[in-house]
């Protein structure tokens, strides 16, 4: 009779943590921040009758440019194809091969297969999950003709040892920054002038600043002249070129990746909003390391992020999960954290383990730190509207899980 009633309590008591739980607002693991000016600004464009690229556009391409010091910036329909221009404009074609990271999404690789070079993987430094440069130095050769790094969760590379090392071996740099927009180096933002090359970013809807969808590409005027960032226009538009009221030309084939009005005075507004959700993502990603270090969830191995509040932009919150002591997936584990209402992402699986990266002969295995980490990468919420209550929600939840 005890043991059936202890039964009976114990269920008891389970329903109502269950119940509770159901009651509270679910967590996403990313929330864009659109406030009701940015709203009726949509609503004047799409009354104004212009929706498709103009004036907005301008406005938007002229205000990033002040953002980056100066520098020359186009704006594209999406992050894949500011990548894949910006290769199209380095001159990289068939033949010719670009280093990359292995963790990403596949999109970095897939535009260096869509202009007919060659990704190359290079394995990652296990701290910062980003792109190891004493390994590139080890992978360049003579059919190497770029360098194409990620700032995953918006933490950089050394800068100054990426362009040293490309320029000592002549090659040309395209970042892939999608997830940078406002991380910084030595006191200068990525895609600032100065040392940069190419710097692709993307405005998708998860990102700090978002244009629903949307990129765009920074030119080091340095660097570039205006017929390379004329080429750039022409590929994201069908190659067309303009003069006068009637005549056009196409002399190179381009595609269809201009960036709308409705989407552009969505980034004005965010872009005047920029420092403020990065001040807040800061202050989350502090109360993310306290509250787990008073959980006490380092000590069951759990892999945390480089603590870097000066230069990273804070994008994603990504922990390391210990799966050979949990002997647990990381799908079962997002799948009890969404019991507790709250959302994850896996941010990224290996690109080499993907069945078209197979099939063309690459292999997880040869990178086998970004092959497990590929495996546990975890990706917490963080968004600038989340409260210090929704921290405590996810590490309490993660504490849980974990035990």
């Amino acid at each position: 009779m005890v043991g059936t009633l202890d039964a009976l309590l114990f269920d008891t008591r389970h329903q109502l943590c269950d119940n509770r739980r159901m009651t509270q607002p679910f967590i996403p693991f990313t929330k864009p921040t659109i406030d009701e000016a940015t709203i009726s600004a949509v609503t004047d464009v799409l009354r104004s009758g212009w929706i498709t690229s103009g004036p907005k556009v301008l406005d938007f391409e002229k205000a990033l440019g002040e953002y980056f010091g100066g520098a020359t910036v186009r704006c594209f329909a999406n992050g894949t194809a500011t990548m894949k221009i910006a290769l199209q404009v380095a001159g990289i074609g068939p033949d010719d091969e670009v280093i990359t990271s292995p963790i990403s999404w596949v999109a970095t690789s897939n535009v260096i297969l869509a202009v007919g070079a060659k990704p190359i993987f290079v394995d990652i430094d296990p701290q910062t999950r980003n792109i190891d440069l004493n390994k590139v130095a080890q992978a360049i050769n003579q059919h190497t003709k770029a360098i194409m790094p990620v700032y995953l969760a918006g933490l950089p590379i050394d800068i100054d040892a990426l362009y040293a090392l490309a320029t000592q071996h002549g090659l040309r740099v395209i970042e892939d920054a999608a997830q940078a927009l406002g991380s910084s180096w030595n006191g200068a933002r990525i895609g600032q002038r100065g040392k940069h090359d190419l710097v692709s970013f993307s405005f998708q809807a998860n990102k700090n600043l978002t244009t629903i969808e949307g990129g765009c590409l920074v030119f080091n005027a340095e660097r570039f002249g205006a017929d390379q960032v004329q080429l750039a226009e022409k590929l994201r538009l069908q190659g067309l070129v303009r003069s006068g009221p009637d005549g056009m030309e196409v002399d190179v084939l381009g595609g269809k990746d201009n960036l709308t009005d409705v989407n552009a005075v969505i980034g004005l507004h965010q872009l005047k909003q920029l420092d403020q959700f990065q001040q807040r993502r800061i202050e989350l990603a502090k109360d993310y390391f306290l509250k787990i270090d008073q959980a006490g969830l380092v000590h069951k191995d759990l892999g945390l992020p480089v603590a870097d509040f000066e230069q990273s932009n804070w994008h994603m919150f990504q922990v390391i999960l210990p799966l050979a002591r949990l002997q647990r997936s990381r799908g079962d584990i997002m799948s009890a954290l969404k019991e507790h209402g709250i959302g994850t992402g896996a941010h990224y699986p290996i690109i080499t383990n993907f069945d078209l990266y197979r099939k063309l002969g690459y292999s997880p295995e040869s990178t086998p730190i970004a092959a497990e980490i590929g495996r546990s990468i975890l990706t917490l919420p963080l968004f600038p509207t989340m409260s210090s209550h929704d921290i405590d929600r996810v590490v309490q939840a993660l504490t849980q899980v974990l035990n």
